[in-house]
């Protein structure tokens, strides 16, 4: 199978926030799909929590417990996500967060995933920032993202899921991926991500170009 070929799910997790003696939980799901170049939404929901969100949270993302009230259970949602991601390559930035919130699904089988942070470093390693509103704008991707999601505002679950593939759906195109296996996705190179960090006081970053050695970066 070649990377062009590829049906991706993007799932994306808001939560409730962390503090001394609490367990985060989600609060917002999102799952937006990527099929042969076209993205499209899959689902997404306010998810109840047992406990309040934090006022930091709540700062981030706007969503507080009224909003909630009625919401289902991460859980009790399991159809959904199951046929949503189902055989498809699964996409998140930074996902760290997501893989830990679908622990609650056992031996879901979800996968290959692609961390579109880790694509961004590579093909773009001068970028000052890597986070997903920051490198969206900066790349110029954020009113393609806006007119797919009426009403777009970052922090939302689906407005993010739906920008990290208007944002992988780029690095493909830059990086000439589009013909290549389905396995370079899971080759990433940050040699020069890490060397363009160790410069970046001392030169500034050209930002919206891919990485001169962007080929090098994707064996």
């Amino acid at each position: 199978m070649k990377v062009g070929e590829i049906a991706f799910a993007a799932i994306d997790f808001e939560s409730a926030g962390t503090g001394p003696g609490l367990t985060d939980e989600p609060v917002q799901i999102a799952v937006a799909h990527l099929n042969g170049g076209d993205v499209a939404p899959g689902f997404s929901s306010y998810l109840l929590p047992s406990r309040s969100v934090t006022w930091a949270a709540r700062a981030v993302h706007g969503i507080g417990d009224e909003r909630l009230v009625g919401a289902p259970r991460l859980v009790d949602l399991w159809p959904r996500v199951k046929a949503a991601m189902h055989g498809r390559w699964i996409v998140a930035h930074g996902a760290a967060t997501e893989k830990r919130f679908l622990r609650v699904f056992p031996f879901h089988g979800f996968g290959p995933w692609v961390d579109t942070l880790v694509l961004t470093r590579a093909v773009y390693p001068q970028l000052a920032s890597h986070a997903l509103g920051e490198a969206v704008q900066a790349l110029g991707l954020q009113q393609e993202s806006e007119l797919l999601v009426p009403g777009f505002r970052w922090h939302d679950a689906h407005c993010d899921a739906v920008a990290s593939l208007v944002l992988l759906r780029h690095l493909i195109a830059v990086a000439g991926l589009a013909e290549a296996p389905a396995k370079t996705l899971a080759q990433t190179n940050l040699a020069a991500y890490f060397a363009a960090r160790k410069r970046r006081a001392e030169a500034s970053p050209r930002l919206g170009s891919p990485s001169a050695s962007a080929d090098a970066d994707f064996p």
